[in-house]
């Protein structure tokens, strides 16, 4: 294990209202992070990396949305989650079993109905990938977990960190082209990510100065994330 997933990030021209919209939809609170960011806490969160750092940008979204929440819903519908916002993109259909929303920036995500026995909320995070048994592998590599694979999915489960069942890799039919509006953050395990990068992670920024402490980098499909080192204890 190289690293802890961490949280979540969103790419937001209005961080307030999105931020908001996103606390409907996991029943949490709204924090000020600051510098006109903010954060979503769900209340019923397990542990911080079920946060959402909502982070202002002047760039507005374009292309398709390459990762995405799937939320189990309280309800047999979204008919709660359309009240507070969400826009209808895509019924279920075929073999399609939920539904496709999106946030009032124009972010996709997925919406299955209720189950028994499982907790309303965010279950797996998404990502579209060119390859996704070998994106999977990679990010087992880096937090561990065990790969779970399927005709045209491979999911890691039991990372370390990670707040929800799966994180799922799926084949997507559009390359990236965009830096993805939603990002995660990772802690590392070592001081610097010599190990990520020697793992086979590309560094885009070193850290800028004391209120930025964290390096950027891509993994092998170019996903965005953010690394961070160990804080001092004690």
């Amino acid at each position: 294990m190289i690293a802890r997933f961490k949280d979540l990030c969103l790419d937001a021209n209005d961080p307030l209202a999105l931020g908001a919209f996103w606390a409907r939809m996991l029943d949490g609170d709204v924090a000020d992070a600051g510098d006109g960011d903010t954060r979503v806490d769900p209340r019923s969160a397990r542990s911080n990396a079920e946060s959402i750092w909502v982070n202002k940008v002047p760039e507005p979204r374009v292309g398709k949305t390459r990762v995405h929440l799937d939320l189990r819903l309280a309800d047999a519908d979204p008919a709660a989650l359309l009240a507070d916002g969400a826009r209808l993109v895509r019924e279920p259909g075929g073999e399609a079993t939920w539904w496709v929303l999106d946030d009032p920036e124009g972010n996709e995500f997925c919406a299955f109905p209720a189950r028994d026995g499982t907790r309303p909320g965010p279950f797996e995070l998404v990502v579209d990938s060119t390859d996704p048994a070998a994106q999977a592998t990679w990010w087992a590599g880096v937090v561990g977990g065990t790969i779970e694979h399927e005709s045209s999915t491979s999911s890691v489960a039991g990372a370390a960190g990670f707040p929800w069942e799966y994180w799922v890799f799926v084949a997507g039919l559009e390359p990236k082209t965009v830096k993805n509006r939603l990002h995660w953050d990772v802690d590392l395990v070592d001081p610097e990510p010599m190990a990520l990068i020697a793992a086979g992670a590309t560094l885009l920024r070193e850290p800028l100065d004391e209120a930025h402490w964290w390096w950027v980098l891509a993994d092998p499909e170019g996903n965005e994330f953010c690394a961070f080192a160990p804080r001092p204890t004690g």
